[in-house]
């Protein structure tokens, strides 16, 4: 999710309507904010503060491949944004089970996104292939056709210029 990758939207609400959350989907997985995460887990900011700072330091996760810096309207300066496997990883520490119906839905979305869309894709790839398949069938057909071989040879045959014939 670079700075100007596009990203789909989900809102996320609770079973009980607790919770809801904009989510950003790109690159195969969900991205939250730190107050996002916080309001998702029903916890203060300086308690996932900590378990985000933790989750680094005890080399859990790797921040530099699970944090991007984002601009977002309505800010001034880039924004930090944690893929799934920090929200999961923070959603145990404050051991939250709002966290956990958080990971199932976002488990089943991705799965779907990425299910649907290389389905989609694959066939509308074969689909495309069939009909590229048919169409050369019949211009290879048509290009061996006796009448488009002699049609070929007397528009190609070279024109005798009658003036010069009859000077000669």
């Amino acid at each position: 999710m670079g700075e100007t990758g596009a990203s789909d939207v989900l809102i996320y609400q609770a079973e009980d309507g607790t919770a809801m959350t904009e989510v950003r989907l790109n690159a195969g997985t969900v991205w939250l904010r730190q107050e996002q995460m916080g309001e998702l887990f029903g916890r203060e900011r300086s308690v996932v503060t900590k378990h985000l700072r933790n989750v680094f330091v005890e080399g859990e996760l790797d921040e530099k491949s699970n944090v991007q810096n984002l601009h977002i309207a309505g800010s001034d300066k880039p924004v930090r944004f944690y893929n799934l496997d920090v929200i999961i990883s923070v959603g145990y520490r404050v051991k939250s089970q709002q966290g956990t119906r958080f990971r199932q839905w976002a488990t089943r979305i991705l799965r779907e996104h990425l299910t649907q869309g290389y389905t989609l894709n694959r066939q509308r790839l074969e689909a495309n292939a069939r009909e590229l398949e048919a169409a050369l069938q019949l211009v290879k057909k048509a290009a061996q056709s006796p009448e488009l071989l002699t049609d070929t040879f007397i528009h190609n045959k070279p024109q005798h210029d009658e003036h010069r014939e009859n000077a000669g």
